[in-house]
């Protein structure tokens, strides 16, 4: 090989310097690639109860982990030569249009994870063309949430309280407010175990012992932004002082039936969904009632332990309901690969609650922005890969669910229906 050194106008084609980032934030969000990379950042720059309360759920954390596992057990069926050069990823999801066929679900203590809390969820969401949904348990006002997301589209979640009254008071203020969808949850008979939370002590405010006084060493700007902003409180209800569990065991109520579903639906001017169905009886049950929409929910694994995997129960609803119902997925997405699978098994949209925190701890509402570019992104990008230019173009023929997780005796009748 003949050998020379290079003249500085040959190198100069191979060399191209990165223009440095002055903003710090805004650098480790950029450098987050990943739902699981803006998990890492949230880990570090979030004091630990209030990492543990989203990132956990209940007792052995079982569910959650099946409904990862889920999504992570499923192979592609891509087709080759066909045009993606313009990819559509959004249509209409409950009377209105959606950029994406994700949104943002209903949290709780979201103001506990970063000051901005809801506001910075529903700015983003609004921004993206996404709903926003507004947890019960909220730390921003209904009336907030709507002024600051005036032209978005806002949801509100509701938990069915053994007062009544105060119940439709709420769904009353989100009427006016311009809220378009109620979601009303129906997995909360009683609290479920979330030991995490438990161990930590979780309260609102938050419950300051030693230990949380060491953690606060750790995250000073955490805990600056919580000195130096309003102080938190659940925007919907009365302060609390204990731990979450026992605020929704003394409000929830335990006796509500199909018969309280139809009596809200019918005070309610918009589109209802029912979010917590986790059986096909359960489905065809509600799907009477009337509703427009179910979502397919096992609270993100934070109630019942071992609960059925929503994408599992995914096809079997759809082949006997998805024309006469809209169905939502939720619990275990972590990836837009996740999201265009649960389409192409039948899900008119899905919901992200933990991969929108973790990108509003890590940064507030830049570090949710970043989380829902990410996702838009695959989406988009897998899309493209199963060559498939629209939403539309999605079928099971796409998705192949692999069987990591079968019964080892498959149910047989009435059974079945489960």
């Amino acid at each position: 090989m003949k050998r020379q050194i290079p003249a500085p106008r040959d190198l100069a084609p191979l060399l191209r310097f990165e223009k440095p980032q002055v903003a710090r934030k805004q650098r480790r969000l950029d450098a987050a690639l990943t739902i699981e990379d803006l998990r890492a950042l949230a880990k570090r720059r979030t004091p630990k109860a209030a990492f543990d309360y989203t990132d956990g759920s209940a007792e052995a954390e079982l569910s959650i982990a099946r409904a990862r596992r889920a999504f992570q057990d499923i192979e592609f069926r891509p087709a080759i030569l066909r045009d993606v050069s313009e990819v559509s990823t959004g249509w209409q999801v409950l009377g209105g249009p959606v950029s994406m066929p994700f949104g943002i679900a209903p949290t709780g203590f979201t103001r506990m994870m970063h000051t901005e809390g809801e506001y910075a969820g529903c700015r983003a969401a609004g921004r993206a063309g996404i709903p926003f949904s507004l947890s019960t348990m909220g730390t921003a006002s209904i009336e907030d949430v709507a002024q600051a997301n005036p032209h978005g589209r806002n949801w509100f979640q509701l938990y069915v309280w053994k007062d009544r009254d105060r119940s439709m008071a709420l769904v009353e203020r989100a009427a006016r407010a311009g809220f378009d969808t109620l979601l009303i949850t129906v997995d909360v008979p009683v609290a479920g175990a979330r030991l995490r939370d438990r161990r930590n002590g979780m309260t609102v405010p938050p419950t300051l012992t030693a230990a949380t006084v060491a953690d606060a060493l750790l995250h000073p700007r955490w805990w600056i932004d919580f000195l130096t902003t309003e102080p938190l409180a659940f925007a919907s209800l009365d302060r609390w002082p204990g731990t979450v569990a026992e605020l929704l065991d003394t409000m929830f109520d335990p006796t509500v039936t199909l018969s309280d579903l139809a009596w809200i639906r019918d005070r309610w001017p918009g589109k209802v969904v029912v979010k917590g169905v986790q059986t096909l009886a359960d489905a065809r049950a509600v799907v009477e009632v009337g509703v427009d929409g179910i979502v397919l929910s096992n609270h993100g694994g934070r109630q019942l332990d071992r609960a059925p995997v929503p994408f599992h129960l995914l096809p079997s609803v759809a082949a006997e309901l998805g024309t006469d119902i809209e169905i939502i997925l939720d619990t275990g997405i972590t990836s837009g690969a996740d999201i265009i699978a649960a389409i192409a098994l039948g899900a008119r949209f899905t919901l992200i609650g933990r991969a929108y925190l973790y990108g509003l701890m890590a940064g507030g509402g830049a570090g949710v922005d970043r989380a829902i570019t990410i996702l838009s992104e695959q989406v988009e990008r897998t899309m493209r890969l199963l060559g498939v230019s629209s939403l539309e173009e999605l079928t099971p023929q796409h998705v192949t669910q692999l069987t990591a997780l079968i019964p080892c005796q498959p149910a047989t009748s009435p059974a079945a229906n489960w």
